[in-house]
């Protein structure tokens, strides 16, 4: 094995698409962190889950569990909206919340089971219409590339998300302090700050280790801790990445520069292949 970096920050996500908590330590497993995207928006015109993608309103808000999950049901989570207001999962009054905040009739789910495939079922407009959906959610310009939809699971052809899930493919998500170097260099009026990139897991990588290394994990094993997992994957980028959050600002070069610097993609996507827990700090070895 070969020690490339170490966790310096770990992320979790209650509510899809809202900011995260960033934590000490986290329990993986099969399904990801525990306790990340648990929650999610479903547009009840389109009847469909929905993030940012869609919505970027939803990345004003702050949420925070009210008690820490565990290996049962799903916990209650806060919401705490742009102009303040903060209302509770299990509060009535959060579903014509949420509706104010993105103009659309919405609600606020927890995740439901696998077996429920209308639920995660994805809205279909006609060809030509979901073709410029696409291409206005990834936020490609004239010219730009569209991400290669081949190695996605043929299931997200017809479904938001992995049924059981509210991830888009994988369920964890991995950068390195070397990739975010090497953007910054490329354009460094840009703030590259990691919230923008919504990742489980950010990787100091050891001196040595330059540009964007983590693409050359994808099809190869990690050892975090006790944990192992197997990046499957590049992340493409689209368009949540240069959208105002907490004190960062729609910057739209950010994107401009992923496209055209990193080939459209920054990150990696990975599957736990053996469960425990990782600390900040824990050994990132390539096996």
């Amino acid at each position: 094995m070969t020690k490339v970096g170490a966790i310096k920050e770990i992320w979790r996500f209650p509510v899809k698409s809202m900011q995260g908590d960033r934590l000490d330590r986290c329990t993986v497993s099969e399904t990801g962190v525990l306790g990340d995207r648990s929650w999610a928006i479903r547009d009840e015109v389109r009847q469909e889950i929905q993030g940012a993608k869609h919505y970027p309103e939803l990345m004003l808000c702050e949420c925070r569990y009210r008690h820490e999950p565990d290996d049962g049901e799903v916990k209650a989570v806060d919401i705490t909206f742009p102009d303040g207001e903060m209302i509770g999962s299990d509060d009535d009054r959060i579903h014509g919340k949420i509706s104010e905040l993105i103009g659309v009739e919405a609600t606020l789910w927890p995740l439901q089971p696998a077996e429920n495939l209308a639920f995660y079922k994805r809205y279909i407009p006609n060809a030509d219409e979901f073709q410029e959906e696409m291409v206005s959610v990834f936020g490609r310009e004239p010219g730009e590339p569209m991400p290669d939809f081949t190695g996605f699971p043929e299931i997200l052809m017809e479904h938001v998300s992995v049924p059981g899930t509210f991830v888009d493919n994988e369920e964890l998500n991995l950068i390195t302090t070397s990739s975010i170097a090497f953007m910054q260099a490329k354009n460094p009026e840009a703030r590259w700050d990691i919230r923008r990139f919504r990742p489980n897991f950010y990787v100091e990588t050891v001196d040595g280790l330059e540009g964007l290394v983590e693409n050359d994990w994808v099809g190869k094993t990690l050892r975090i801790g006790e944990v192992t997992i197997e990046v499957s994957s590049k992340t493409p980028r689209c368009g949540m990445v240069v959208r105002p959050q907490a004190d960062l600002d729609f910057d739209k070069s950010i994107l401009r520069s992923v496209v055209k610097e990193a080939d459209q993609n920054l990150g990696v996507g990975a599957h736990c292949r053996t469960p425990g827990e990782i600390r900040v700090g824990d050994v990132v070895e390539l096996i």
